[in-house]
């Protein structure tokens, strides 16, 4: 299930946790934070390029070409899912960064940001985002991820 945030652009997926994702602390695995963002990302995108087909950006080529989390609470396992909310923080030639919030309607548990990088399947090299896929992403443009660490 998915529904609209206040953040300006943002998709917000309900994604559930499993309970592998438990590691012997008790808690969610780190490595787990990527998976469930790939999940949410693949949502995203098929709402926000459903113009074109909806996958079409999976289908064309993308890759992740950088991630980072900033961890907030701890997260255990639980039937209930998270929501993910994610949005557009930059869009360039070919590539563009989203960022995400990780959280229940009480708690964030972490905050990301990441690069996306269109790819060329045929020649496995990046190319340029076309004038549709620039319209797509830019209609999703939101703030900065307010990361604590940053400068």
């Amino acid at each position: 299930m998915t529904s609209e945030t206040t953040e300006p652009g943002a998709f917000t997926a309900e994604i559930g946790l499993r309970w592998g994702d438990m590691d012997a602390y008790g808690h969610v695995n780190n490595v787990q934070y990527h998976r469930l963002l790939e999940e949410a990302r693949i949502r995203a995108f098929g709402r926000w390029f459903h113009a074109s087909g909806g996958d079409s950006m999976l289908r064309s080529g993308v890759l992740l070409a950088r991630q980072e989390i900033e961890f907030l609470e701890q997260l255990t396992y639980r039937p209930e899912p998270v929501l993910i909310d994610m949005w557009v923080t930059a869009v360039g030639g070919a590539s563009w960064d989203m960022g995400y919030t990780i959280r229940d309607e009480d708690v964030v548990f972490a905050r990301a940001e990441s690069t996306l990088v269109a790819f060329d399947l045929a020649t496995q090299g990046a190319r340029r985002l076309t004038d549709d896929e620039r319209a797509a992403l830019s209609a999703q443009l939101g703030g900065p991820v307010p990361m604590r660490r940053r400068r």
